[in-house]
């Protein structure tokens, strides 16, 4: 069943507030409208393996991590979500809904006040805890947990399935496919390219070799030097200079002062003698890689582009890979916590970028 999350539980009084502002909300509904209130219900089951019973008509959702709320949006949901979390960014519009807190932290009473007919969690960056505190109010709780790309597009099929728009999700979960196949046909005859992403700079962490990350790199044409069996592991740059990757990766929403920034790591000791900062090779692609979401198969076109320009028709042609990308690499996003392995149905208390 489920392992136990980290024990920073929310407190008893918290949980008895939201639970006092839900009762209240339920009994203004139930006194407004004449008669016994009964709601149809259906069994589903998440990708964590839970039983649960949700309404069969979902109205109304609130999104607890930014990659849940960006697939409502692909999906035309976005009518029905009431509520998401301060990280929630993409599209614009996702901004003006009402905010229930972090994902590791989310406010209950708000939750509870707005009414929801189920709330989505995700196994990355959600706890048990959250899931638990959620069940006391008597709220339903909906839990993704995708590994790779392609897990990506079914549980976004999934997803739209359980909200009732399983046309629509199959619709996008074809055009993904169709987009990846069509890439992968112009990359067929291309080296993968050999890449450090980074994740943070100081600590150095990048990328483990099983996380959707990674299967996006590689289907961008990209294969990551980090070996290695942790989600997020730390590095040394003793060794990123002995594996010499041909290309650093990184990914942000802004790239304004990226220039400066990449000359600033280029000026750092040891940083200067790796191959791709001498020969100022380097991506900056849209953080929607480091999102669970559909959004992430324009992320791996964006950076097949500029790891193999010349498998583009449409592409200006190229001296050779030693001329500078088309990008520049933006500041190294925000630090994310250290993970651990310590939950079944969901993680520790963390909160990683590279996990929304």
């Amino acid at each position: 069943m489920l392992r136990s999350f980290r024990k920073s539980l929310p407190t008893a009084l918290t949980i008895a507030l939201a639970c006092v502002a839900f009762s209240a909300t339920l009994l203004r509904a139930q006194t407004s409208v004449p008669g016994p209130l009964t709601v149809e219900t259906k069994e589903i089951v998440d990708e964590t393996g839970r039983t649960l019973h949700v309404p069969v008509s979902i109205e109304r959702i609130v999104s607890l991590a930014p990659s849940l709320t960006e697939t409502i949006y692909a999906l035309g949901l976005q009518d029905r979500l009431v509520g998401d979390t301060d990280y929630c960014d993409y599209p614009p519009d996702a901004l003006k809904k009402a905010k229930v807190g972090g994902a590791v932290n989310p406010n209950f009473e708000k939750i509870a006040a707005l009414r929801p007919d189920l709330v989505l969690v995700t196994k990355s960056i959600n706890r048990l805890d959250t899931v638990r505190a959620l069940d006391t109010l008597g709220i339903p709780s909906y839990a993704t947990d995708p590994h790779t790309v392609d897990e990506i597009i079914s549980s976004t099929e999934k997803l739209a399935t359980v909200l009732g728009a399983p046309d629509t999700g199959k619709s996008l979960g074809e055009d993904m496919v169709r987009r990846l196949a069509v890439l992968q046909t112009k990359l067929k005859d291309v080296q993968p390219s050999r890449v450090l992403f980074i994740v943070w700079m100081e600590p150095l962490i990048s990328i483990g070799k099983d996380t959707f990350i990674a299967d996006a790199l590689h289907k961008a044409g990209a294969i990551s030097i980090v070996d290695s069996a942790k989600d997020w592991p730390q590095t040394n740059l003793e060794e990123v200079v002995r594996l010499q990757p041909e290309y650093l990766v990184f990914a942000a929403s802004h790239s304004e002062n990226a220039a400066r920034d990449f000359d600033v790591l280029a000026s750092r000791p040891g940083w200067r003698i790796l191959e791709a900062v001498h020969n100022r090779r380097f991506a900056v692609i849209s953080e929607a890689v480091n999102r669970p979401a559909p959004r992430i198969v324009s992320a791996i076109e964006e950076l097949a582009r500029q790891l193999h320009p010349e498998a583009f028709s449409d592409a200006p042609p190229v001296p050779g890979k030693d001329a500078p990308p088309s990008s520049t690499p933006p500041p190294p996003p925000q630090k994310p916590a250290s993970p651990k392995n310590v939950a079944e149905a969901f993680p520790a208390d963390q909160e990683c970028p590279c996990a929304r």
